[in-house]
């Protein structure tokens, strides 16, 4: 059986062991394959990209790699951030929550460098655990709309007391965000963020919506869509 704390005390000599620099760089494709497995598993949203998942793997072994090659020197330190300097990175992340779990690859990689490794493995673990009870627990999500409806009724229809009805059937919450004329004044065009209740989705509303008389242009758009386009 491998004794971490052999193998952590034979790092501190001036040249890490093989077995040490094998060890670390083997754990940091393990941690950070945990962080981008979470990352897969708590997604939500459009832009998932299989490369950005990859790249958070790839990511933590050049940094462990890097932070073994620096060891206590401050000119390999100093060299180090003159080469990265010259590195230009126009990367963009639309998410905060991808830049989060990037920067928590890199900290896998950091931590192993410089053979934190029982700090790593349990901050690692917690991260993930964390990371996956807010997604299950929906936290953030009560004022989530989940999209926008947009329609056009006459100006002076019968149906708007029918459409207000349909709305708080189907919808928890839903909030006028535009209204303006339309047909030259004969008509009034209609947005509406929502949110469904449990069980509705827009398939139901929007066939109920579409039997009201006189509405047109009847439209549902996801909210991911309407943020990240």
């Amino acid at each position: 059986m491998l004794d971490l704390n052999a193998l952590q005390a034979a790092t501190t000599a001036p040249e890490s062991t093989v077995l040490s620099v094998v060890f670390a760089g083997l754990l940091t494709i393990v941690l950070s394959g945990l962080v981008a497995w979470t990352y897969e598993i708590t997604f939500h949203g459009l832009s998932y990209s299989r490369n950005f998942l990859q790249s958070m793997v790839l990511a933590a072994l050049v940094v462990v790699m890097v932070m073994q090659a620096i060891g206590d020197s401050i000119a390999r330190g100093l060299g180090m951030m003159g080469a990265l300097a010259v590195v230009r990175f126009r990367t963009t992340l639309t998410d905060p929550k991808d830049l989060v779990f990037l920067f928590a690859a890199i900290a896998v990689g950091i931590g192993c460098g410089i053979y934190a490794w029982t700090m790593t493995a349990i901050g690692t673990l917690l991260f993930c655990l964390t990371a996956w009870i807010l997604y299950r627990a929906d936290v953030g999500t009560h004022m989530f709309y989940d999209g926008l409806l947009r329609f056009s009724l006459p100006a002076e229809a019968s149906g708007a007391h029918v459409m207000e009805g349909a709305l708080k059937r189907h919808l928890r919450h839903f909030a006028l965000i535009s209204l303006r004329e339309a047909a030259g004044g004969l008509a009034a065009e209609h947005a509406y963020q929502i949110k469904f209740r449990r069980g509705s989705d827009a398939n139901t509303l929007l066939a109920e919506m579409s039997a009201i008389p006189g509405i047109s242009g009847l439209h549902f758009m996801m909210q991911e869509t309407t943020t990240e386009l």
